[in-house]
């Protein structure tokens, strides 16, 4: 039975869209078989961090619909063995959308792959609630800066209320001067939040630029800085014992 791992953020901006498909892509390229789950209806932007756009053809609501086997809607990334992406419908909106019926996806998806990460959008609106209702756990995306961290708690309670208790925290666009100019550290960030690090991920430039190629960022000039932390979350998010640095 596999997993399903919202990904969440209080506020936009801080790579929750990167961060899913940086971390789906490095769990395909550990071997296992990844699902990643556009939830951002109506804004979708997920497939061009995967490098997906012109291959992506159909959406959840084909196979909610019950038109379309969840085997035929999903797309295969011809780089990446191992990895799928599903896409978000983007005629309709977040409300119009049965929760039951995504949940019940939610239960298809676990039988046929390892994990699913779902990539809802920032906030905790019903975007933010549809993509819980399929989770058993979640990553929440902060950064050091007080807006992100005080959302980023804010996100950490309504998770909790919608019944999703496996959080885990990814501090994005980790800048030591930054740390080191607000004499805060990543013990405060942990602490505000609330939840425990699975991942710290240091600014890279290469993400902007993996993300503006639409290019995987594993795939990306063999990666860097950014892309050995992912793997290393990766690697803890399936249960290996890999130090924090």
């Amino acid at each position: 039975m596999g997993k399903n791992i919202v990904v969440a953020s209080g506020k936009g901006g801080t790579g929750k869209t990167a961060t899913a498909a940086a971390v789906a892509s490095c769990l395909a390229v550990l071997g296992h078989k990844t699902l990643c789950l556009d939830c951002d209806v109506g804004l979708k932007n997920l497939d061009l961090a995967l490098g997906l756009t012109e291959l992506a053809v159909m959406d959840f609501s084909d196979v909610l619909s019950g038109g379309t086997a969840l085997a035929d809607a999903v797309t295969a990334h011809p780089s990446i063995d191992g990895l799928f992406f599903l896409s978000a419908p983007t005629g309709t909106s977040p409300d119009a959308i049965d929760a039951d019926a995504f949940r019940r996806l939610g239960d298809r998806i676990r039988e046929e792959y390892d994990f699913c990460l779902i990539d809802g959008p920032a906030g905790i609106g019903a975007g933010f609630r549809l993509a819980a209702a399929a989770a058993d756990s979640a990553l929440v995306v902060s950064t050091g800066d007080a807006a992100s961290l005080r959302d980023g708690q804010r996100t950490v309670i309504e998770l909790g209320k919608l019944g999703v208790d496996d959080i885990r925290l990814i501090v994005n666009r980790v800048r030591p001067f930054f740390f080191r100019r607000t004499r805060s550290t990543v013990d405060d960030v942990i602490d505000t939040v609330g939840a425990r690090l699975i991942g710290l991920i240091p600014e890279d430039r290469s993400v902007m630029l993996a993300g503006s190629l639409e290019k995987p960022l594993i795939l990306y000039k063999n990666g860097g800085p950014a892309a050995r932390q992912f793997l290393a979350a990766a690697r803890r998010l399936a249960g290996e014992d890999v130090p924090l640095r």
